[in-house]
């Protein structure tokens, strides 16, 4: 059986094309994208097209290909997360995060990640493949058709921190902003779009000339060379001082502050002299780092950071001129960091 195109993976130019083919004149591409992103599963549904050419756009199109297949929502409410199955069998997570200015979505760039990161539970596998745009923005409509009691847009702001580097899928990522940013589509601001990476240098530099200002999280857990190299392999490839002069680029270019992730494992970057050798690698610089406490993961050798010594760790930093934030634990209690759920089904299918 022939696989059909993903409709998802279109732009609205592409799409042009394609009804430009079929005899349609331009003003089908804003019908077609409004049915789409309205979370339309259907092209028969799309009742202002041509009978004709919906037959034809059918006979040679999906629309979406992730099907979600567990929900979990958190003690609180203020978290949900979703397990999705792919066509070809893969699991994906993505996570649904309440706060009071809006829904955040959580959304996965690769099926699994090949950066290594020792405390990170989505690169235990390695990486399996990267996702096409049409899985990236099919997250996104997934969910806003489960929030969807109204026909407002649910999702008003996206991460792209869940599995996967994004910088590693740099071209499918691109168009994905892209594409999510379009007044046809859903319209979501540059500025409510984050994208976390973990300092892939030249292409930190390409996205600043790209003229796409998002905001750029960088994940730095440490201050220093030997210290990174320890936790997080891809440290071999860029310097911590690599890093950082490309942030700089990166808030040059585009005007948008970035902010460093710095997770605290106990007893190996939370201590005081970690936090001076921070404030001093990022002196003068209008940063902003977000300190977390990792997550438990069964099997990894780190544990988290005591209350005490995070507590020591932010009033370090702080006192250096470094404005600095803890960020917001949400969805303890369903596993809500990245590769948790998904390892918990994999388990329990397998027993």
């Amino acid at each position: 059986m022939v696989m059909k195109d993903d409709i998802l993976d279109k732009s609205p130019t592409e799409i042009m094309d394609i009804l430009k083919q079929l005899g349609e004149p331009s003003f089908r591409v804003k019908q077609l994208l409004g049915w789409v992103y309205k979370g339309k599963r259907s092209f028969d549904e799309m009742t202002n097209l041509p009978k004709t050419t919906r037959i034809r756009l059918k006979e040679r199109y999906m629309i979406g290909n992730v099907k979600q297949i567990k929900k979990i929502t958190s003690d609180k409410g203020d978290t949900i997360k979703y397990l999705c199955l792919l066509h070809d069998g893969n699991i994906i997570e993505c996570v649904v995060m309440r706060y009071d200015y809006g829904n955040t979505l959580c959304l996965s760039t690769q099926v699994g990640c090949r950066m290594g990161c020792s405390f990170c539970e989505s690169t235990r596998q390695g990486l399996i493949r990267n996702l096409k745009v049409g899985e990236m923005v099919a997250q996104v409509l997934m969910v806003n058709a489960d929030l969807g009691e109204t026909g407002e847009r649910n999702i008003r702001n996206i991460v792209l921190m869940g599995s996967g580097e994004p910088l590693d899928n740099f071209d499918n990522v691109v168009k994905f902003l892209g594409l999510i940013h379009d007044p046809n589509t859903l319209n979501i601001s540059y500025r409510n779009i984050t994208l976390s990476t973990c300092g892939l240098v030249s292409k930190i530099r390409e996205l600043a000339n790209m003229d796409i200002p998002i905001t750029l999280a960088i994940s730095l857990h440490a201050p220093n060379d030997a210290l990174r190299r320890r936790i997080m392999p891809v440290a071999s490839a860029y310097s911590v001082r690599e890093i950082v002069e490309a942030a700089k680029y990166y808030f040059n270019r585009t005007g948008r502050r970035v902010s460093f992730e710095y997770s605290l494992i106990d007893g190996i970057n939370d201590g005081v002299e970690q936090a001076e050798e921070l404030g001093r690698l990022l002196a003068d610089f209008p940063c902003h780092v977000n300190i977390i406490p990792i997550n438990s993961i069964e099997g990894a050798p780190y544990r988290r950071s005591s209350a005490a010594r995070i507590q020591l760790f932010e009033k370090t930093l702080r006192s250096t001129g470094i404005q600095v934030t803890r960020r917001r634990e949400l969805g303890h209690d369903i596993g809500g960091a990245c590769g948790q759920l998904k390892r918990g089904y994999l388990n329990n299918s397998e027993g």
